[in-house]
């Protein structure tokens, strides 16, 4: 499979940890000393999920190697969606009018990109599809409890549009190289380490240590396997597009890796938890500082629990 092109869209407005502060005397300090986050995006009145990822697309399709009539197949990742029914796939097709192809989304909380491009990979090898769209958006401020201390800080939005071909179609392509998922939902409390009932207090997170302590196992452990079965070492990456959960996290996921912090591609900063799009905005940012035939692992965690990484040569 290749990535044909890829595209964000961020919401304007930003909360600074001041808010937080003012609001339920969570100081930047505090903040940032446990989580690396400074600031976030949320989305206004008149957004939501499906109108942020529309605004993705229209970002891609400027740098589509072929008409976007050509899809033909659309995956959307989300667990904050705007619509159960009219789910965010669907809105994705409605906006590009493309008719009678499978569309479907898929939620696997912050792993759900990833799973989304397996299921890409199951379309592409039954000879069901050719081209695809993979469509990650959280509007992860429309479930969130600000009140809460223990998590209410940490979420941010924003989506991201991965544009797959089965076969290379440009020398600007991206090659995925192989892709593994996982699901650990019978490790420790996963389900209830992070939990979203929009008809009880929307995310919340009691149990941050369980859900840190394995994303720190799963992430780099996914990583070397995905390597090892295509014979490379870690010396091999030159970036990681980690999930961007917790800044800390990533950090110790360098160092059981044993690479340099500066290898891990991290927007968490400025952008908070932007749940299953938060890696691939990262790919977005950093795309033009990507040099040919470097190796890229992106590695994910979700709550729930669910994991994966996914190799990429450039």
């Amino acid at each position: 499979m290749f990535i044909n092109a890829i595209a964000s869209y961020l919401p304007e407005q930003i909360i600074t940890n001041a808010y937080f502060e003012e609001l339920n005397g969570l100081t930047d300090d505090w903040i940032t000393e446990r989580t690396g986050i400074r600031q976030r995006r949320k989305a206004s009145a008149s957004e939501n999920t499906h109108t942020m990822a529309i605004e993705a697309v229209n970002k891609v399709r400027e740098s589509l190697p072929y008409d976007i009539s050509e899809v033909d197949l659309i995956v959307g990742a989300t667990y904050t969606p705007h619509d159960c029914i009219f789910t965010l796939a669907h809105a994705i097709q409605h906006h590009i009018n493309v008719s009678e192809i499978p569309v479907v989304t898929i939620s696997s909380a912050c792993s759900s990109l990833l799973n989304a491009i397996e299921i890409v990979q199951g379309y592409f090898a039954l000879g069901k599809a050719t081209k695809a769209l993979v469509v990650a958006s959280e509007h992860n401020t429309a479930y969130n409890n600000e009140d809460d201390t223990k998590a209410g800080h940490l979420w941010g939005d924003g989506a991201v549009v991965v544009s797959i071909s089965k076969e290379r179609i440009s020398d600007e392509n991206w090659e995925i190289k192989d892709l593994l998922t996982g699901g650990a939902g019978n490790v420790g409390k996963a389900f209830e380490s992070v939990t979203l009932k929009p008809l009880h207090r929307g995310i919340v997170m009691p149990y941050g240590k369980d859900v840190f302590i394995n994303a720190c196992t799963y992430m780099p452990k996914a990583s070397l396997k995905v390597l090892e079965r295509n014979n490379l070492s870690i010396s091999d990456v030159a970036y990681i597009a980690p999930h961007q959960a917790n800044l800390r996290i990533s950090k110790n996921v360098a160092n059981t890796l044993g690479v340099s912090e500066d290898i891990m591609l991290s927007n968490i900063q400025y952008l908070g938890n932007t749940g299953c799009a938060g890696c691939a905005i990262a790919l977005d940012e950093n795309k033009a500082k990507f040099n040919k035939g470097e190796n890229i692992i992106v590695t994910v965690f979700g709550g729930g629990y669910s994991y994966g990484a996914m190799l990429i040569t450039i």
